[in-house]
């Protein structure tokens, strides 16, 4: 079992930035890919960003591109995404994954954090 715990997440304006940590433990952190999927209020869940287990390969889903940055610390065990130039839009809870693949898909991914809540104001 590999645990995820995200922090970060908060109240902002818009333009403004944000970094969310996902801490695990449990399991060998490197053997991962990690991603960050989000979910606004209505609406499904959806790929934001995702890195593989080296950090070496990233993508991203097109409306974050330039704006949000996902990335990894193999010794701290623990995956960020900063997002620059936030808007309403983004407003949603944040979730990270683990999987063996970076990939869009999230039925790929086999652990789940718990979210954080991010919310944009205009």
């Amino acid at each position: 079992q590999l645990q995820l715990v995200e922090s970060g997440g908060g109240l902002v304006q818009a333009g403004d930035s944000l970094r969310l940590s996902c801490a695990a433990s449990g399991q060998t952190f490197s053997s991962y890919a990690m991603a960050w999927f989000r979910q606004a209020p209505g609406k499904g869940r959806k790929f934001v960003a995702a890195i593989n287990w080296s950090g070496e390969t990233t993508n991203y889903e097109d409306s974050v591109k330039g704006r949000f940055t996902i990335s990894r610390d193999n010794a701290e065990n623990t995956v960020f995404l900063r997002m620059d130039a936030l808007k309403p839009e983004d407003t949603a809870v944040y979730y990270c994954a683990a999987g063996f693949a970076a990939t869009d898909a999230s039925r790929l991914y086999d652990y789940w954090g718990q979210g954080t809540q991010v919310t944009v104001s205009s």
